[in-house]
């Protein structure tokens, strides 16, 4: 089933099939993120994780090259479906993160990964979980897009990554930094717990990820540059 979600600045609008992730919070601070790089024609963006393609559509309206990747069908289809709506030129792949470009090079990526920390402590495989659920500490993914991302960046180019402060926001900047990708907060906003964060409280507070009377969770926009 589709339906037509928000109408967003920017000329952003997108069609929703039941399942796959749409524009929130942290999309739309991710957004704004891109608004203040440099691209045009012939920059090659990344969209990792794109969900509906609000990001890749945002990145091809300005011109640039994209690739968007996710891994479920209906994301993909979605992104296509999205693409061609708006009269838009978008390369949409199914695959693991980063492993549907490999050997490629991109001056931009840009990815807003499942992060959230969960009790299970693997990737949920089916549902809408996916779009979410991220293992204990929220960082199955987000590990694997800092060990892998410099080697899918030409020189100069520039990774920005959306996450919460509940997985790490120190331990991203490290692994970036070691991975040869000197990192920085750009951004941060503070969003009301939806449901999920407020489904899982009790154990966030177990964990010692939330403090009792928390009903905030800060969102960060991380960006790592290759040297050039």
């Amino acid at each position: 089933m589709l339906g037509l979600i928000g109408t967003y600045d920017k000329g952003g609008r997108v069609m929703l099939p039941r399942g796959v992730y749409g524009p929130q919070e942290d999309t739309l601070l991710l957004r704004d993120a891109l608004e203040r790089e440099t691209v045009g024609t012939g920059t090659a963006v990344l969209d990792v994780g794109t969900g509906s393609g609000f990001l890749a559509l945002a990145a091809a309206r300005r011109g640039a090259r994209v690739t968007a990747v996710d891994r479920t069908r209906r994301a993909v289809l979605a992104t296509r479906l999205n693409a061609v709506l708006a009269g838009l030129s978008v390369e949409a792949v199914r695959g693991d993160l980063l492993a549907p470009a490999v050997g490629r090079r991109f001056h931009l990526i840009l990815s807003n990964p499942p992060y959230v920390p969960a009790p299970d402590a693997g990737l949920p495989v089916r549902g809408p979980a996916r779009a979410w659920d991220a293992g204990h500490d929220g960082r199955l993914l987000i590990d694997r897009l800092c060990d892998g991302a410099a080697g899918s960046l030409h020189p100069g180019g520039a990774l920005l990554l959306v996450h919460s402060a509940l997985c790490g926001v120190s331990d991203t900047l490290g692994m970036l930094e070691r991975a040869g990708l000197p990192a920085e907060v750009t951004d941060r906003c503070s969003v009301p717990f939806g449901p999920v964060l407020d489904s899982r409280r009790q154990w966030l507070l177990d964990r010692g990820l939330i403090a009792p009377g928390d009903n905030n969770e800060e969102l960060v926009i991380i960006r790592a540059e290759r040297a050039a």
